[in-house]
């Protein structure tokens, strides 16, 4: 059987699994992003260890009989994602990158997700526990192999048009492809492991820091004109996050925060959820068709789940795991909207003073737990406004981390767009019902955090970490 483009759901998107060693911090300067320079192949070599190591480490206190269960129909069983991170590294630098037969070539319709949809996978003959581990293992070493005789250099890099193993390997693009996938992977490994039943995961967290002494304003103003929109092509970053473009937009305001549990609440307790003229007819069928009157982890005795731990709703914190449908019913509610992906991205990014665009809200610097609540190991958000060191040019707050952010926006191509190096990752979803999610949240791997990255699921979905602020026209 011919190998396809094995591909993975980018948004899709209580956990706590019994004592288990505690997820350890490492240094993200180990993941390569660039590509200007040669990039040595030992610092891949730790990148892709340090990739594996995370996703090791937070599966390996999940019970056996929980890694091959299906917690939430949305969800794959947890060890269909160990085979695919493994399917999809086989595929990609073994195979394409390094010119080897297929490992197992009898998985390759099993690990690739458009030929094994979700609702399939609980039948399908993939790996268990041990076997999964042992693939990921012997892909691993023949990858290695591979890293060791290719080309590099940027040099080799060429216009994107055919995936040859040159093009593949130039400037290292595959290999950071593979890592960002693998940590991609992690968070929605995340997601599968809060929707289980408390009991299935406990997190050793990482402390988060209190809520602001002072909340400033509540919007930011950002002023009228053209912003260069989309990656520079001068590091790694997906196809549907370039070519970069100039975009116009009319002046806005953006709130300085996301949208806390507070402000939900006050929309739930004055009847949001009953207010038909509030809801899109879709929307409104949706809310309806499955009774929803809160966010996903809220409880009627106003309390609210993460992983194993059920406590009272913390006013200070971004409202997380609402559907676009009700970010966007909450912004009717308030006479506001929901920015657009392009509004967002000019926020978070744009440095008018220069007129350029920035690496990220704070300027070049990596990202740090002073700037952004990334990388997973506190197992939640901080609460809103709380890192002022990660404040964008124009003031707002928690852009890169906490949680993804709804947009109004739909999926969709920049315009010059061309898929690579495969269709199904993005382009399969165009002009749909996809709905643009920006930012990252406290789950995701500083490697996948920066402005101009695009997550996408369906307006329903609320199984992400995801929250939301809202903008308006300024008039």
């Amino acid at each position: 059987m011919r190998p396809r483009a094995l591909t993975f759901a980018a948004g899709a998107p209580g956990y706590d699994c019994g004592p288990g060693p505690a997820v350890r911090p490492r240094d993200s300067k180990t993941v390569p992003h660039g590509g200007a320079d040669p990039l040595p192949a030992e610092r891949y070599q730790r990148a892709l260890a340090e990739a594996r190591e995370r996703t090791l480490a937070l599966t390996e206190p999940v019970a056996e009989e929980h890694m091959d269960r299906v917690h939430d129909p949305l969800m794959s069983p947890l060890v269909w994602d160990l085979g695919h991170v493994a399917a999809f590294e086989d595929l990609w630098l073994c195979q394409r990158a390094g010119g080897l037969e297929p490992l197992r070539p009898e998985l390759s319709q099993v690990y690739d997700a458009a030929e094994t949809p979700r609702s399939q996978r609980p039948d399908a003959p993939y790996l268990r526990r041990d076997d999964a581990l042992d693939y990921l293992d012997r892909v691993r070493e023949r990858a290695l192999s591979v890293l060791d005789r290719v080309d590099l250099s940027p040099a080799a890099r060429a216009p994107r048009r055919r995936m040859t193993p040159e093009q593949l390997n130039a400037g290292g693009f595959v290999w950071e492809m593979l890592i960002e996938h693998e940590h991609q992977h992690n968070e929605t490994m995340l997601q599968t492991l809060q929707l289980a039943e408390p009991g299935v995961y406990t997190p050793s967290r990482r402390p988060i820091p209190g809520a602001p002494s002072s909340t400033g304003p509540t919007t930011v103003p950002v002023e009228p004109g053209s912003f260069p929109m989309g990656d520079d092509g001068t590091g790694f970053a997906y196809d549907n996050e370039r070519p970069r473009h100039a975009v116009e937009l009319a002046a806005f305001r953006i709130d300085r925060t996301p949208v806390t549990n507070a402000a939900f609440r006050a929309f739930v307790d004055d009847g949001g959820y009953s207010a038909r003229e509030l809801w899109t007819e879709q929307g409104w069928r949706w809310r309806w068709r499955y009774e929803i009157e809160r966010p996903l982890y809220w409880t009627p005795a106003g309390c609210e789940r993460r992983f194993e731990r059920v406590g009272p709703i913390d006013d200070a914190m971004p409202v997380m795991h609402v559907s676009w449908f009700e970010a966007d019913a909450y912004a009717r509610w308030r006479g506001v909207r929901l920015p657009t992906e392009a509004e967002w991205e000019k926020a978070a990014a744009y440095d008018a003073a220069t007129g350029s665009a920035l690496a990220q809200p704070w300027g070049a610097e990596t990202a740090s737990p002073e700037r952004a609540t990334l990388d997973q190991l506190s197992f939640g958000p901080a609460p809103a406004g709380a890192l002022e060191l990660g404040a964008s040019p124009y003031g707002a707050l928690g852009l890169i981390g906490d949680c993804w952010e709804w947009t109004q926006s739909r999926l969709g191509g920049y315009p010059g767009f061309s898929a690579y190096p495969y269709r199904a990752y993005s382009q399969a979803f165009f002009g749909g019902d996809y709905r643009v999610m920006r930012g990252a949240s406290w789950a995701t791997r500083p490697s996948v955090a920066r402005p101009t990255f695009r997550n996408w699921d369906l307006p329903e979905r609320r199984q992400i970490f995801v929250g939301f602020r809202c903008a308006a026209t300024e008039r």
